[in-house]
């Protein structure tokens, strides 16, 4: 393949999530689930494929059933796979959710020395790097050394051959060891170390995606604002804050003194 063939290559999670059939209840009282891609960077990776865009995934995953899954849904959804590794001595990921009420989105990661989070800086090939417009990079693969190490070194590359970088912060602090396996639903719990260790890859990007929660997380403050001029202070990437029901709200330029509109 010739460079630039490719659009986009999303790095990161790449789970099985298993969803509770019986929406209102408590995950101990589900008694059937449904299985589907999980994990923000293969999300990312199908929903671009789906909209016409040449998208690839860099992941590892399972050699047993999910990672066969994870790897012929990704298939079937249009997304290059070549660079999924099969990694024979790890699970692939797992996350069993459910859907309680508006408010309660109760959820389980087993993730513990899981395939995708084994990714490491030989697994970035420059030349596969070099076949793309743009790189998705995900917060959770910056938690832990191995895995950043993997993220920067394609955060480099990229930026050495004039591609895009995006970040998705995609905040969890279960997975910052922040919160203990039965808080899985928890959006954001402060942490100054989290946040300046973030921080320390904002500048090398050109795009960073996140929810209010992980804009707090990132920009090291609770206030929507404040937090958005820290990372500002940081990082002249295009900032897209994400609102739920509300939509979104892009930042180009500098952060004004406004909040956005409810």
């Amino acid at each position: 393949m010739k460079p630039g063939d490719l659009d986009l290559i999303c790095i990161g999670r790449a789970s099985v999530d298993l969803y509770g059939q019986q929406v209102g209840g408590r995950l101990e009282d589900m008694g059937s689930f449904a299985k589907y891609v999980g994990g923000s960077p293969a999300n990312t990776a199908i929903g671009t494929a789906r909209l016409g865009l040449k998208s690839a995934m860099l992941t590892r995953v399972g050699d047993e059933h999910m990672g066969r899954f994870i790897r012929e849904t990704l298939c079937a959804e249009g997304v290059d796979t070549q660079q999924v590794i099969t990694d024979p001595g790890r699970l692939t990921a797992l996350v069993i959710l459910g859907i309680q009420d508006e408010e309660r989105f109760p959820l389980i990661f087993y993730r513990e020395n899981c395939a995708d989070m084994a990714l490491c800086e030989d697994d970035v090939k420059p030349d596969f790097i070099a076949r793309a417009r743009a790189v998705l990079v995900s917060g959770t693969h910056l938690s832990t050394p191995g895995v950043a190490a993997a993220s920067h070194k394609a955060m480099k590359l990229a930026r050495s051959q004039d591609a895009r970088v995006v970040l998705d912060i995609d905040y969890r602090p279960n997975l910052w060891n922040l919160a203990g396996h039965g808080h899985g639903e928890s959006r954001f719990i402060a942490d100054r170390d989290v946040s300046q260790h973030l921080q320390n890859y904002l500048g090398d990007c050109d795009l960073i995606v996140g929810t209010e929660e992980e804009f707090h997380i990132a920009g090291g403050s609770t206030d929507n604002l404040a937090a958005l001029k820290n990372v500002r202070t940081q990082s002249l990437a295009l900032l897209v804050l994400k609102r739920g029901s509300h939509g979104c709200v892009l930042f180009a330029n500098d952060i004004p003194n406004i909040k956005p509109s409810s």
